[in-house]
Formats: C-alpha cells, structure tokens, sequence
C-alpha cells in the first residue's frame, strides 16, 4: 500500500474533493524517506538558486527504495508535491530524483531525454 490514510482524510475522500494540505501531510506521514529526500532537495534548491538540485546517493533500504518508487510514480501524489513546494520534479531510476525551479524548461529537458537516462546507467543499478 502506498499511503497510510486516516480515516478524516478517507471520509473526505468519500464526500468528494481531498484537501490538498490534507494529501500532502499523508504523503509526508506515510512516506518518510520520499519526503525527506524531496524536501531536502528543495530546500537546497531554493536556497542556491540554482536550477534544479539532484540526489545521487542510492536509497539506504529496499524500504526506503520503495517509498520514493511510489511517491514518484503517482501522479497525484507528484503533482501535490510540486504544488507543496513550488518545483517540477524528474525521476531517472531508483534514487536520481531532481527537483527544478519551475522557469527551468531547458535544464528539466535535458534531464528527461534518453540520453540523459542512457548516460546515467551503471551496471550496479541494475536492479534498482
């Protein structure tokens, strides 16, 4: 399962719209390590200015692996998240997330393209 839901959130679910606030505290409760990995990572950003910032240090469990596989494969959860922090974030394999300023359509690009995913392969991460 993906996210821990209390049950406040799943009766707001049934009545119709979820709170955004509300989703992005499950995420963040249900999800420690994606949520640290990309709150770090804006905050980084933000302070630096810098186009985007980037994590390259694989997941320290299976455990954590699988939180930031969830979190980054979801769209609602993703688009919250970007939402939350005001970023676009990118995602080549098991631990190389990047979080981009929003106006930084050249550098998220080049990013995303086949050779950037190519380039970024080594043979441990395999089976990430």
């Amino acid at each position: 399962m993906s996210l821990t839901v209390p049950n406040d959130l799943l009766d707001q679910a049934r009545a119709g719209d979820v709170d955004d606030a509300a989703f992005v505290a499950c995420v963040r409760d249900s999800l420690p390590y994606a949520w640290s990995l990309i709150s770090d990572l804006a905050s980084r950003r933000e302070q630096t200015g810098a186009e985007f910032e980037d994590n390259t240090v694989p997941p320290p469990s299976e455990e954590a692996r699988g939180q930031l596989l969830r979190c980054l494969a979801s769209d609602s959860m993703r688009g919250a998240l970007e939402r939350h922090f005001g970023v676009r974030l990118a995602f080549q394999n098991c631990h190389r997330v990047a979080v981009f300023d929003p106006t930084a359509t050249k550098a998220l690009h080049e990013f995303v393209t086949p050779r950037a995913q190519i380039l970024n392969q080594k043979p441990e991460l395999v089976d990430c």
